[in-house]
């Protein structure tokens, strides 16, 4: 697993990147396949002295994207409830893999089991309840016509709806994108590629 730590507005002792690179290390026995893990620390100038450290983590594994943020005050605590919240969506994703394949032939089913053994400190009844969660289903499709705009346009087209989201052609880049509102009150533009 590749680790990437970055700062911003935020100096990375060596102290804190040597806990981060314990704390989140230990995420690779839980999901063996992590590519990259990227850690990005920041510190705000907020009203509230308990949001100024922000610790976002990113894991990337076999395609999948999996993202956690934590806020608060003490960094140390910052970057255990981020690992903490990573760890529960490793949990979720490994119930949803093993209830997609239960049951279907022998060699899926061997699967099922070598994946349940490379987590162990997950209590059984956890990895039970997490495997016979109802999946969501599309309940609902939206169809819309994307008139091509540039990210100005889009951002003013959202506010103007009251969405917190717009998908939108860009004009500039000649591709489907999706610009959002952030909680910080900016905005955020999701640009995809093909991989």
């Amino acid at each position: 697993m590749q680790l990437v730590l970055t700062g911003k507005n935020f100096v990375i002792s060596d102290r804190i990147r040597e806990y981060v690179e314990k704390k989140v290390g230990k995420l690779d026995r839980y999901l063996p396949d992590i590519d990259e893990a990227h850690v990005e620390i920041t510190e705000e100038r907020t009203k509230s002295a308990k949001d100024r450290k922000i610790v976002q983590i990113t894991l990337r594994a076999n395609g999948a994207i999996l993202r956690a943020e934590e806020r608060s005050e003490a960094i140390y605590a910052c970057i255990d409830t981020a690992v903490d919240k990573i760890h529960r969506q490793i949990i979720r994703y490994k119930g949803k893999r093993l209830r997609r394949w239960q049951g279907n032939n022998k060699k899926q089913r061997q699967e099922v089991v070598e994946m349940q053994e490379m987590i162990p400190e997950v209590e059984p009844e956890l990895l039970e309840a997490l495997s016979e969660e109802p999946a969501g289903k599309i309940v609902r499709v939206k169809r819309f016509v994307a008139h091509p705009m540039n990210e100005e346009e889009a951002v003013e087209q959202m506010e103007l709806l009251g969405h917190d989201f717009f998908v939108f052609y860009n004009a500039d880049l000649g591709r489907l994108n999706v610009i959002y509102r952030r909680k910080d009150g900016n905005y955020g533009l999701l640009d995809p590629e093909l991989s």
